[in-house]
């Protein structure tokens, strides 16, 4: 027995195991010579078998990778073999895969698939669910834009609105005040949107200008605008 393919190191269960050789085999029933890299298995008192003699050659091989896949393929086959190959770097097998009947590999695939469309439409509900939901946190901070601010012009209201609640920003309308439709955080969220939509703060800081700065600068105007939006008559 080789030091490098050493069969009586693996222990004995009750799961049917096929080795990949990684030296020159032979069939004992056969006598068919396998060569190196070939697939057989060990019957106690016989020694090794090539698949056919095995009667395991009908069986279809499924590598690693796919645990759900391997789970059911083994769960719906009659007969299945795990196949192992041994690793000289960490002295020990390592799995390749396993054997499996062609039918219940087929079987496990239907049902995996069957699974991925199914997680498949429920991310797609789950997102619309999401989309509508934040949607409706949309239109209703821009109805409460619209409530605090009168008359700011028409259809502002809901660019401030998807301008601040947009998801994952960090901005003003993401925040728990906002969410709960809090005055401060909709003042905020409305400043924000004048500082940049109707004064020069842009283009201050295009010029160069420091950010507390070129805010100083355009304090006043902002001020006016959020008067006029606001006043009621």
């Amino acid at each position: 027995m080789s030091r490098d393919d050493p069969f009586e190191k693996w222990d004995i269960d009750p799961e049917l195991k096929v080795f990949i050789t990684t030296t020159d085999a032979s069939c004992s029933e056969c006598d068919e010579r396998l060569g190196r890299g070939a697939w057989i298995t060990l019957v106690e008192g016989k020694g090794a078998l090539c698949l056919s003699c095995a009667d395991l050659d009908h069986l279809i091989f499924l590598p690693s990778g796919d645990a759900a896949l391997t789970r059911r393929a083994r769960k719906h086959s009659t007969l299945s073999a795990v196949v192992l190959k041994w690793s000289r770097a960490r002295k020990r097998y390592e799995r390749q895969g396993l054997l499996v009947e062609n039918e219940a590999l087929a079987q496990a695939e239907q049902e995996c698939l069957a699974d991925s469309e199914a997680r498949e439409r429920r991310r797609e509900r789950e997102s619309a669910r999401r989309a509508e939901l934040d949607r409706e946190y949309v239109e209703r901070f821009a109805a409460r834009v619209r409530e605090i601010f009168p008359r700011c012009p028409p259809g502002r209201e809901t660019i401030v609105a998807e301008h601040a609640c947009l998801k994952y920003s960090r901005r003003v309308g993401r925040s728990a005040a906002a969410k709960s439709l809090d005055e401060a955080a909709i003042r905020l969220a409305v400043i924000a949107h004048i500082r940049h939509a109707e004064t020069e703060y842009d283009a201050l800081l295009a010029r160069g200008y420091e950010r507390h700065d070129a805010r100083a600068q355009v304090e006043d105007k902002i001020a006016r605008v959020l008067a006029r939006w606001q006043a009621r008559e």
